[in-house]
């Protein structure tokens, strides 16, 4: 394992989050971990030189649906259906005080 993660502890990150863990817990966990560090030790080891970087990996577009003008609810009924009202606005509690 590289120095970095020597200092990777369990019980201490555990510790930090106030997580109470059993020895048995913090030894199992510790175990993954290690497992996982030498995981990303060997794709450390791998060459990417002039390998473009990515956030998928097939490339996403915009996946977002078109704006279009739909459905929408009447005003005067959710007016109508609203606790409380004053002149076509819906009335909501004070939340903040200043």
């Amino acid at each position: 394992m590289s120095e970095a993660n020597e200092g990777m502890d369990v019980g201490y990150v555990a510790h930090l989050a106030r997580i109470d863990l059993t020895s048995e817990e913090t030894a199992l966990f510790q175990g993954q971990l290690n497992q996982v560090l030498q995981y990303v030790e060997q794709l450390n080891e791998l060459d990417v030189e002039g390998v473009e970087p990515m956030a998928h990996a097939i490339p996403v577009y915009n996946v977002l649906r078109k704006d279009e003008l739909g459905l929408s609810l009447d005003h005067a009924d959710v007016v109508a259906n609203a606790p409380s009202s004053s002149d076509g606005h819906i009335r909501v509690p004070k939340i903040i005080d200043q």
